[in-house]
């Protein structure tokens, strides 16, 4: 019996292009801490035994959930108990093979990276952890690295001097030339590639969620020790597109001071910025270009909790972004 629509696709095609498909809601929570970035991380468990560490995250429940953003503000409500503010769609992703338990439905994954000031207060199990526990390649403070030195260079170019699988995707560049965009080899670091980066040590087999998946590259690293923390099903892959849509806000937007309380002092500001950029800043660079920009103004108040002379105080000063289109902080780093 010819198909009413013309087509030609049989039933056992019809079987493999009909996926069970769930759409599911998944939270990036940033907050600065001790100078250091930390992300929300859900109560243990929460996405199954043995998964890792998991952003909140729920399915989109479109009868009960008029939008995706509403669905997202209420599973992060449900299970850490913490009301969001600011919070952006990041992506959607819906890669097969990155989920702990192959055969099931296949679930896209809508991003969300949401930024706050206030710690609150862990709840139902939830608690913050730093981003670099996850990352620890991204994080220049204090140098280059050595997991960069010592581990993921080493074993990243071995990888690319291997030809390819048969079954690879066709790429615009070679493995070495990929390596020089994202980690910088033979090349500058940008900061911003931090999806880039975590995709190619996914490829190359170096992190645990590609032996999870059972990818074969992983095959080749049994004895490697873990490089960085890794997280339930894709959820690391959309902690590493939060830290470089953040990282690269900055540049182009004041979304810094979502992190800062509503006084600070210019060192605070300053330190922010390192944490969530990985990178150190010349001082007086930074505070010539804060001033100049128009992106702060003197509250008359000062701290006495710096340990020396009291620091001014200054706050956002919020007609900056009437009078510049991109107001943002486009600084230069200093690496070592």
């Amino acid at each position: 019996m010819a198909n009413p629509r013309g087509s030609d696709v049989t039933a056992a095609d019809a079987s493999i292009s009909d996926p069970h498909i769930e759409l599911g809601l998944n939270a990036a929570i940033v907050m600065v801490r001790n100078q250091q970035p930390h992300i929300l991380v859900a109560r243990p468990g929460a996405a199954g035994p043995g998964t890792g560490d998991a952003l909140p995250f729920g399915p989109f429940a479109p009868r009960a959930h008029r939008t995706l953003e509403i669905g997202l503000r209420e599973w992060v409500k449900r299970q850490t108990g913490i009301e969001l503010g600011y919070a952006e769609q990041l992506y959607t992703f819906g890669d097969r093979g990155r989920h702990a338990e192959p055969g099931g439905a296949h679930t896209l994954s809508v991003g969300y990276l949401a930024l706050t000031r206030d710690a609150g207060e862990e709840k139902m199990g939830a608690h913050w952890s730093p981003w670099y526990t996850y990352f620890p390649w991204e994080d220049w403070r204090a140098g280059k690295p050595e997991i960069l030195t010592e581990e993921i260079e080493p074993h990243l170019k071995e990888w690319a001097e291997r030809p390819p699988p048969p079954n690879a995707p066709a790429r615009p560049l070679r493995r070495p030339e990929r390596l020089k965009i994202g980690f910088g080899i033979g090349g500058g670091w940008d900061e911003e590639k931090v999806l880039e980066r975590y995709e190619l040590l996914y490829e190359a087999g170096l992190v645990e969620e590609a032996k999870r998946d059972g990818r074969s590259a992983a095959n080749q690293w049994a004895d490697l020790p873990e490089i960085g923390r890794p997280m339930a099903l894709d959820h690391r892959r959309i902690l590493a597109t939060a830290m470089g849509r953040v990282r690269g806000k900055l540049k182009y937007r004041p979304v810094v001071f979502e992190l800062l309380p509503a006084e600070f002092t210019l060192y605070d500001l300053q330190k922010t910025v390192e944490a969530i950029s990985g990178s150190l800043l010349h001082k007086q660079n930074f505070r010539r270009l804060v001033e100049r920009g128009g992106l702060v103004e003197p509250t008359g108040n000062v701290s006495t909790q710096t340990g020396g002379r009291p620091a001014r105080l200054y706050r956002f000063r919020r007609e900056v972004i009437l009078e510049r289109p991109a107001p943002g902080l486009r600084v230069k780093a200093t690496r070592t």
